[in-house]
């Protein structure tokens, strides 16, 4: 396995236990090497620490969830990522600059400044408008090969063409091209993305870069437009949709699903799948 994919599957591990106390330690045993030879890897392939990784993380999943769960108190979510009520202000007001009560009162306002298309206006629907597009769904799981990315999604085209050239061997004619959000641009910061490309795949790819996106219930939006405006349509999601509607976001990840894209004008139509409680 090469140090690459030694590193994406201890963000994996990461993401997966993000809610709960993660060490160095518990993630170099994870990926059965020494801290120190561990520690070295993974801030060559990140640029960030272990540590500086899992703390920003909590941070910013934190954040997220005080933002679409907005009847829960700041304690509560502060606590499900370990964080007592006083270090989680603290931590909090030094990551993202404002107390977690004054990030959730000015999210929305934040939610309107676009993050990768400076200019561009961030238009809010109504539910009802929103609630149009949306109908909620059982997805299967989808087991697919993948290439993660840090990064912003400007360059998002160029890693496509590399993703697509890079395993056109693989493509099957029922595959379908996804890409895996782990964050909200709203609030990590637009050079710090988490991504990941993916191609579904037979189960039985020998490709170590493969995994399986869990299926279950999902709210699945249908967007058609064009790159900018996919950021729009996820604001909406969290800020008109899902307070209007009687649904929770669950603690896995949510996907696109990429139903067809005019690579001369980058129209697009895709499925935004948000996974919720069932």
């Amino acid at each position: 396995m090469n140090t690459k994919e030694i590193v994406n599957q201890a963000i994996s591990y990461i993401m997966e236990h993000i809610e709960e106390e993660i060490a160095l330690e518990d993630v170099a045993e994870y990926c059965h090497f020494s801290k120190f030879y561990f520690s070295r890897i993974f801030k060559d392939k990140t640029g960030e620490s272990v540590y500086a990784f899992i703390k920003r993380m909590k941070l910013e999943q934190s954040a997220f969830r005080l933002k679409v769960e907005q009847e829960r108190s700041v304690t509560e979510i502060g606590l499900d990522y370990g964080y007592c009520p006083s270090n989680y202000s603290q931590a909090f007001r030094r990551h993202l600059k404002e107390s977690p009560m004054e990030f959730r009162s000015s999210i929305y306002d934040k939610s309107q400044n676009h993050p990768f298309y400076p200019g561009v206006e961030v238009k809010m629907d109504s539910f009802a408008k929103c609630n149009s597009k949306v109908k909620i769904c059982t997805l299967n799981d989808i087991f697919v090969i993948y290439e993660r990315v840090i990064g912003n999604y400007n360059n998002m085209s160029r890693t496509w063409c590399d993703f697509v050239g890079k395993y056109q061997a693989y493509q099957e004619k029922d595959s379908l091209m996804l890409e895996r959000t782990f964050d909200d641009p709203s609030i990590t910061d637009a050079s710090k993305c988490l991504y990941d490309l993916c191609m579904s795949v037979s189960p039985d790819c020998p490709l170590e870069n493969s995994y399986t996106i869990p299926g279950g219930r999902f709210a699945v939006y249908d967007f058609k437009g064009y790159p900018p405006q996919i950021y729009n349509a996820y604001q909406n999601i969290f800020n008109v949709w899902l307070p209007g509607s009687k649904y929770t976001v669950d603690k896995r990840y949510g996907f696109d699903i990429y139903r067809s894209i005019d690579f001369k004008t980058m129209y697009m139509e895709l499925d935004i799948c948000i996974p919720i409680e069932s």
